[in-house]
């Protein structure tokens, strides 16, 4: 059998982490307030608004977007938050330029936007906006390892203004993102489903979402929504990294439209982001709508997909949701249009907005649930190659809620919304519905091996709750479901196939633990950190997992087991194969197994190491039949020259018999 494993590529100029990596994310405590000083004396005579700070390429960058009322030269200026004495920034401050325009059909005044680059990991910084003699006040974020597990966070349609209150619907959004990143003050990235306003041109509706302080501390990953386009304010405060906005990717008036696709990495997770309004396919057979969506997907994974272990996409319009849009044409189109691709192109995760409501679909494969016999709100799913998990989010502010619809049980259409065979109440496609008219979000934990997502309420039928506030009835009873309790869980685990992939982490100089972790099926082997040893080499041991040979034959003939392994890789840094050693064990008796030799790290002997096949067990002719279990501890040691990183190779097993 072949154990397959992912070989990393580098595109881009950056250290690439594995998401098992067992470093400390360090906390963005105290740094985090929300203003670091006030402006200075203004040497001429404008103003900022809107700051909000966006996401990069990859973790050393950040993008900052502000209004400002004068169309004038301005920067962003950066600094360790440590350099800042007094609210005065150093005069080393590194400044980077920002460029834009003139706003169009809202409030006046002009845009800004300036990409921060080659930050530091582990670092707070602080930073503003605008030029000398007229700074605005400066705010502060903290980047953390760059290597490893992190958590982002989700939030669906905060449609600010859809309750008829804007005040309320922002208390609400200020509320939910308190609670979150109270909850999870590591998270590295805040994630949005789209709908960020009611109106698309409203700068108060505008000025309303962006109030929260987070929205300068943590990353946002804006996603257009339906009631976002229209007009250019979505564009003018979103500036998003690696964007195509071109026409097959808008609709509507091109002189008012926003959006556009784009894609980023961050800590081992390929993003792409799609402005799914635009989805009919022209009648004409030309790239568009739809059509076009899985075009850019395919070339976005195919150019960048190796640089990544997971890949999440994230769009507005839910194709896999309970509620009133579940029915709606354009979805049960995009069901036809995005599905296949998706299993084919290996999407692990869609997070999507739009139906106020919270769902988790099954292990979906080609438009159809993978497993039938996968049960209802299960707290672990494994699906297989081409299985994908949809979420939906409910909405995160409490603007808009809509509730649950029944499924239609003579709908027969695969594409449809007939019922759950397990579940009837439910659609088909979702292993999980919930409705309470309360605001919540969602956590995602990209581990090494594993992803774990997590539905929380961030409120209660309580104020702030606009629609609940307006007559709205409300099922939840805080006594049982407070604020921070889990509405979902579920861990997704990876596909493996029929083989083992091996993993370890480098680490920047300290030893560090590490070990295997089995977790009851054919996961990953992660040998955790590397320890270094007297400042001249790593070293990493562990277990395979157990190989399991069984032998009825009447002829008894003689067999073998022997692997070999390729090269670790973490994009273009590799470790020689050569370096893993192992020594072979009988772990469970039978068939006459007989263990292999072992076999040395090449950093030992000078040798091959298992970069050439080796022997893992055989048993010779006439032997008994049964079963026999082998293993082998494994010895990773390699020069201390190879850069950070995490690396995994693949471990190809071969059996050999008469």
């Amino acid at each position: 059998m072949r154990l397959s494993t992912s070989a990393q590529a580098r595109g881009l100029a950056r250290r690439r982490a594995a998401v098992g990596a067992t470093a400390a994310l360090l906390g963005l405590g105290l740094a985090l307030g929300s203003g670091l000083g006030t402006a200075a004396s203004a040497a001429d005579a404008s103003t900022y608004n809107g700051i909000i700070l966006g996401v990069g390429a990859n973790e050393t960058q950040r993008i900052v977007t502000w209004y400002t009322s004068a169309d004038t030269a301005q920067k962003v200026q950066v600094a360790p938050t440590s350099a800042i004495v007094n609210g005065e920034f150093p005069a080393d401050a590194i400044t980077f330029d920002a460029v834009g325009g003139a706003n169009i059909a809202t409030s006046g005044g002009f845009n800004r936007h300036a990409t921060i680059t080659n930050l530091k990991e582990n670092t707070a910084y602080s930073y503003r906006v605008g030029s000398e003699g007229n700074w605005s006040t400066a705010y502060a974020f903290k980047t953390q390892d760059f290597e490893g597990n992190y958590d982002f966070l989700f939030f669906g349609d905060p449609q600010i203004g859809s309750s008829g209150d804007t005040l309320k619907d922002q208390a609400g959004w200020e509320e939910t993102l308190k609670v979150a990143t109270g909850a999870n003050p590591n998270a590295e990235l805040l994630v949005s489903g789209g709908d960020h306003v009611e109106t698309a041109n409203n700068e108060t509706m505008w000025t309303s979402f962006l109030a929260p302080d987070q929205l300068r501390q943590y990353p946002l990953v804006a996603t257009i929504g339906n009631h976002d386009v229209g007009g250019k304010a979505y564009e003018q405060h979103h500036f998003t990294p690696n964007t195509d906005r071109s026409a097959p990717y808008y609709n509507g008036d091109p002189s008012t439209r926003s959006g556009g696709d784009y894609w980023f990495i961050y800590k081992d997770v390929l993003f792409i982001d799609l402005n799914s309004n635009s989805y009919a396919n022209p009648s004409d057979g030309s790239l568009g709508g739809d059509a076009a969506h899985v075009a850019y997907v395919t070339d976005v994974i195919n150019k960048h997909g190796s640089e990544a272990k997971w890949k999440v996409l994230v769009y507005h319009h839910s194709i896999y949701s309970p509620a009133t849009h579940a029915t709606d044409g354009d979805n049960v189109q995009r069901r036809k249009d995005f599905t296949t691709a998706f299993s084919e192109l290996g999407v692990d995760l869609v997070l999507q907005g739009h139906d106020h409501s919270y769902s988790r679909s099954y292990s979906i494969k080609n438009g159809q649930k993978e497993n039938p016999a996968e049960q209802p709100g299960a707290a672990e799913v494994f699906p297989g190659p081409g299985g994908v998990i949809y979420v939906t989010a409910n909405s995160a502010s409490g603007s808009k809620y809509y509730d649950i619809k029944k499924p239609n049980p003579t709908d027969t259409n695969p594409h449809g919304n007939g019922p759950d065979p397990l579940n009837p109440d439910s659609y088909w496609y979702n292993s999980v519905q919930n409705q309470e008219h309360v605001r919540s979000y969602v956590k995602v934990q990209v581990q090494a091996d594993k992803l774990v997502l997590e539905n929380l309420r961030s409120g209660t039928c309580a104020a702030p709750n606009a629609a609940v506030e307006k007559g709205l009835s409300c099922t939840n009873t805080p006594e049982g479901q407070p604020i921070g309790s889990i509405v979902d869980k579920v861990t997704v685990h990876p596909y493996h196939g029929n083989g083992q992939d091996i993993q370890v982490n480098v680490p920047t100089a300290a030893p560090g633990e590490f070990g295997w972790t089995i977790d009851g099926y054919n996961g990953l082997v992660d040998l955790g950190t590397a320890q270094e040893h007297n400042g001249q080499y790593f070293e990493a041991t562990g277990t395979i997992n157990p190989i399991l040979v069984s032998d009825s034959r009447r002829t008894l003939a003689p067999w073998s087991i022997s692997a070999s392994v390729s090269d670790f890789r973490d994009g273009d840094k590799t470790i020689a194969g050569s370096y893993l050693g192992w020594t072979p064990q009988v772990v469970q008796a039978g068939a006459g197994a007989e263990a292999g030799a072992a076999v040395l790290s090449a950093y030992d002997d000078q040798g091959k190491g298992l970069s050439v096949a080796r022997g893992l067990g055989a048993a010779d002719q006439g032997h008994p039949k049964g079963t026999a279990k082998l293993g082998a501890d494994l010895d990773l040691k390699f020069p201390n020259e190879v850069d950070k990183g995490s690396y995994r190779a693949t471990l190809t097993i071969t059996a050999l018999s008469s």
